[in-house]
């Protein structure tokens, strides 16, 4: 095994702060920065997606395309450069969206299938999850992250309550309504539950009998009230205190430290070196 490179010049020490955190203004910046160009290159997709904006623009929009990709490639090498353990960081989630994100740009050299690729970059608004530690964000979010987590089996209760309803609504309706009404089947009259008890409403599927009418209206009427129980479960546990540390271990890169860890809790590693 290769001997980790120690972090510990001053400029590898505060490019990794910049790079990797967000505890500093400069690292603020830096990720705000980041986000921009993230949000940039998805327009782009977006916009080369459209014919008429692809006939008319295409030379603009492949400049722009290949200067975000130089940046975002930059910045991943010197990821790379920055930590202890490169296979680690390559490997790791966000070392392969890194790499996701400028692969498709440097394939569309050696093959003709463009449009394919677009489905690629458009994983770059993956790496918004890694932007979304700038401090400002990073209490709010792991307010709801710890209240989601720590009601996961309400959560899941609830999950299989619903489907155990739809099944028993959508079965009701099969018989209440039959084929000769656009219920076809059971998974179909589920498939009807579902979007009835959520609201959502489609109308390519509708009772016609009077009873399935009724029936139809109870559950839209239910379905508002079953709306509100995760919403109440999450919204009661926002109490729980959060941390806004957005320091990354640069051995493991574990990054849900609390505000006063000077060293990782998952490896031991010193979070100032």
């Amino acid at each position: 095994m290769n001997k980790p490179v120690e972090n510990n010049t001053p400029l590898k020490k505060r490019l990794y702060e910049i790079v990797f955190e967000a505890d500093t203004r400069a690292g603020q910046l830096f990720d705000a920065s980041l986000l921009i160009l993230i949000l940039l290159s998805i327009f782009i997709v977006m916009l080369e997606s459209m014919s008429q904006i692809r006939a008319a623009y295409l030379r603009e929009l492949r400049i722009l395309e290949w200067i975000i990709t130089g940046i975002f490639t930059v910045e991943y090498f010197t990821r790379i450069w920055l930590v202890k353990r490169p296979l680690g960081y390559i490997l790791s989630f966000y070392g392969i969206i890194d790499l996701l994100a400028i692969l498709p740009t440097f394939l569309s050299l050696f093959f003709t299938v463009g449009h394919s690729l677009m489905v690629i970059k458009a994983l770059r608004l993956l790496r918004i999850f890694r932007i979304l530690k700038l401090s400002q964000y990073t209490k709010a979010g792991r307010f709801l992250l710890n209240a989601i987590w720590s009601n996961r089996e309400k959560i899941g209760i609830f999950f299989v309550f619903i489907i155990t309803l739809t099944t028993i609504v959508g079965t009701m309706m099969y018989l209440i309504e039959g084929e000769e009404n656009g219920f076809t089947d059971i998974p179909t009259s589920i498939y009807w539950a579902i979007v009835t008890l959520t609201t959502v409403g489609y109308g390519d599927i509708s009772p016609v009998t009077g009873l399935g009418k009724f029936f139809a209206s109870v559950v839209m009427i239910l379905g508002y009230a079953i709306i509100a129980v995760p919403t109440g479960i999450v919204t009661a546990s926002l109490i729980v205190k959060g941390s806004t540390n957005t320091q990354v271990c640069s051995n493991c890169f574990y990054d849900k430290h609390d505000d006063d860890a000077h060293f990782c809790k998952r490896c031991g590693n010193s979070l100032n070196d």
